[in-house]
């Protein structure tokens, strides 16, 4: 127990919440701009295995961490193309589309690894990017200045889409595109177009997730994501559909769980308990959306609604 309480052991914890937090925080703000949209998109965990494998196997063919993430990043574009056909051209039910992309890439990601590379082969993972100056900061350099280049762009991808939404005119489009379609529309504001790109941009990050966890594990596995996808649909949820609100739900989703994996290695928790640790995070994921789901203000209103103009 004095190992829990220590300095290191708690440095430890937040570095890897924060490291851990990465595939959360890229999937959740791209399902962010989606919804904004009027998107749900249940598909992410499906887009994400896809990612996750064929970042993995281009990695293993490569030995290449840059074409990896480039083919996660591709692979989230080409789902996003047939999902955004599916629901914005066809317009259909985005819940069950959702699913069937989810189901799609939880059986050809088990089904590609099984034919293509059969048993689990290791690959190289991410280097540490130490930033100057703030990583000497005595523990702090440690918790939030030592990752790797993933961790970085994650969190600058915060503030970026914070004001992509907030101050643009492409993003004073989507607000208005996801809250009231019909009026964007009769302004000349191409709903379809809109939809559309962010489809494509939420898919795109969805699939650079799967790359992040793929790659910081460096193996890829069966149903490697474990519903990560859905947790990010969540804290969605959770951040009131702004990316300030979704990083701190992500952050604590991480931290949580580093804590868990943490109290496990020290051997604080075993057997039963330790079985009950593990579902901690979906716990707190599940209690954290029925409090802030009776604060937060209303989801956007056309969300999973499809537009048909003149109706």
């Amino acid at each position: 127990m004095t190992d829990f309480i220590t300095v290191t052991f708690t440095v430890a914890t937040f570095a890897s919440g924060v490291r851990l937090a990465t595939p959360y925080l890229l999937a959740a703000l791209g399902e962010t701009l989606g919804q904004r949209s009027g998107v749900l998109n249940l598909g992410v965990d499906g887009v994400m295995l896809l990612g996750a494998f064929f970042s993995y196997w281009a990695v293993l063919q490569t030995d290449s961490i840059a074409v990896g993430l480039l083919v996660g990043i591709g692979v989230g574009l080409l789902l996003g193309v047939v999902y955004a056909a599916v629901t914005v051209v066809f317009r259909a039910e985005q819940g069950i589309s959702g699913i069937g992309i989810f189901l799609f890439g939880l059986g050809m990601s088990a089904l590609l690894f099984e034919e293509w590379v059969g048993t689990p082969q290791p690959i190289s993972s991410f280097d540490k990017l130490a930033i100057p100056l703030l990583s000497d900061i005595p523990k702090i350099g440690d918790m939030f200045f030592n990752h790797n280049l993933l961790v970085y762009v994650s969190m600058l991808l915060v503030p970026g889409l914070t004001l992509l939404v907030n101050r643009t005119t492409f993003g004073l489009n989507v607000r208005a595109v996801g809250e009231t379609p019909e009026a964007a529309d009769s302004l000349g504001v191409s709903v379809a177009r809109t939809r559309a790109i962010c489809i494509l941009a939420g898919n795109g990050l969805a699939g650079l997730a799967g790359a992040a966890l793929a790659i910081e594990i460096g193996i890829f596995q069966h149903n490697l994501t474990n519903q990560i996808g859905f947790i990010a649909i969540a804290l969605v949820y959770f951040g009131a559909w702004r990316p300030t609100g979704v990083v701190a739900g992500s952050l604590l989703y991480g931290l949580v769980t580093s804590t868990v994996n943490q109290w496990k290695t020290a051997g604080l928790v075993t057997g039963a308990a330790s079985s009950f640790t593990t579902m901690a995070p979906a716990l707190l994921t599940i209690v954290a959306l029925v409090v802030i789901a009776r604060r937060t203000a209303a989801q956007p209103a056309a969300l999973t609604l499809p537009f048909v103009r003149g109706h």
